[in-house]
């Protein structure tokens, strides 16, 4: 039976690269699609509205926590339910799945699904002790989870350490908990390719900040050049030099200058630079199941990541890929010199990583999956 959705997300490119082909899969059934998000402009609209759905914008710090603005979302989104009146309400990330669950509550919507695609900077071990205003805002977060998701139908995570380390660990009530794997990719969009190894070329895919593993990155870098001067190692990802993790413009010059790294920016052509490389490393502290990996491993790239929450979902030691520690660049540049030195490895467990892609990270198997989950 036709149902009428609501998906509330953070920013429309988000809707736009990660929802799309949810979107699809619900209007192909007849549903009635609704996507809200923060900064829709009118071309994006118009590409929701391509999708089969109706764009919606809504107001949201999504980092601050102002109580003053953070309640008037809740308002605007309990309005906006009231008058839509849907069936279902889908709210994924963190502010989201909590302001959008209250609000789906209060304007009393039958169904009410959240998702959370990875616990965030508060869960995330660090290198160094968390200083107070980080385990103040976790607390916080806590207590918020712990108020809405008393209304969630159904609370969906990504990998399953994410429910352990908050739905157990804090015991928060809820009345279901799904853990749904990698959202998936359309495969067809980034087809299998041999690796090249002559020189081998290493690449990073993120925002530049040390909890994605940066810093490691560039340690290891600069350890394996010393050794292996021809090897490559390519940056993908933006600055973010606001954050206090952040590499800076002139840390990023200097390494460019030095010829540590390859740093073309942020880009749009990303299936290109990894069908350029080699092997993909992503050293992070902790993911939901990450996107880039997925799509390095469906071109068919082995993987070195960190065997934390969420990246772990992405390798099986020594079949695709290689588990280091975090916080390890030492580690990270002895798993990086075995695949110089093994170069047949490249080939070999690239292949794994492609056969594992098509069997774990197909969207629309992940979207039925995902759709049951939103519907049942």
């Amino acid at each position: 039976m036709s149902k009428k959705i609501v998906i509330i997300g953070t920013t429309a490119s988000g809707i736009l690269g990660f929802r799309k082909d949810l979107i699809r899969s619900l209007f192909a059934q007849g549903h009635q699609l609704y996507t809200f998000a923060t900064n829709y402009t009118d071309r994006q609209k118009e590409q929701v509205k391509r999708l089969g759905a109706i764009p919606l914008d809504y107001t949201l710090s999504r980092s601050g926590m102002n109580p003053i603005a953070d309640l008037k979302t809740l308002i605007q989104l309990r309005n906006l339910l009231k008058e839509i009146q849907p069936d279902v309400v889908f709210s994924y990330f963190s502010k989201p799945a909590i302001y959008g669950t209250l609000a789906a509550a209060w304007a009393r919507v039958p169904r009410r699904v959240a998702m959370l695609e990875g616990l965030g900077f508060t869960f995330t071990e660090q290198p160094t002790k968390l200083i107070f205003k980080t385990k103040l805002i976790r607390r916080v977060q806590v207590m918020l989870y712990s108020v809405a998701f008393r209304f969630a139908d159904r609370v969906i995570f990504l990998n399953p350490d994410d429910p352990v380390d908050l739905i157990e660990r804090y015991k928060v009530k809820t009345r279901n908990v799904s853990v749904l794997g990698g959202i998936g990719l359309s495969l067809a969009d980034y087809p299998y390719s041999p690796a090249p190894i002559e020189p081998v070329c290493f690449i990073f895919i993120g925002r530049l900040l040390a909890e994605k593993g940066v810093s490691e990155y560039i340690v290891a870098a600069q350890v394996v050049k010393q050794l292996h001067p021809e090897t490559e190692f390519v940056m993908l990802g933006s600055l973010d030099e606001g954050n206090p993790g952040g590499l800076t413009r002139v840390q990023l010059d200097a390494l460019i200058t030095q010829g540590a790294v390859i740093y073309p920016g942020q880009v749009d052509n990303v299936d290109e630079w990894l069908t350029r490389s080699s092997v993909f490393v992503l050293p992070s502290y902790r993911e939901g199941v990450p996107r880039s990996t997925q799509e390095a491993m469906a071109i068919g790239r082995a993987v070195i990541t960190t065997d934390v929450p969420g990246c772990r979902e992405t390798v099986v030691e020594g079949v695709n890929g290689f588990f280091v520690p975090p916080w390890s660049p030492q580690e990270l540049a002895q798993s990086m010199i075995k695949f110089i030195e093994q170069p047949e490895l490249i080939e070999q467990m690239g292949k794994e990583s492609y056969r594992i892609a098509q069997e774990k990270f197909d969207a629309q198997e992940v979207n039925e999956r995902l759709v049951a989950m939103l519907l049942k």
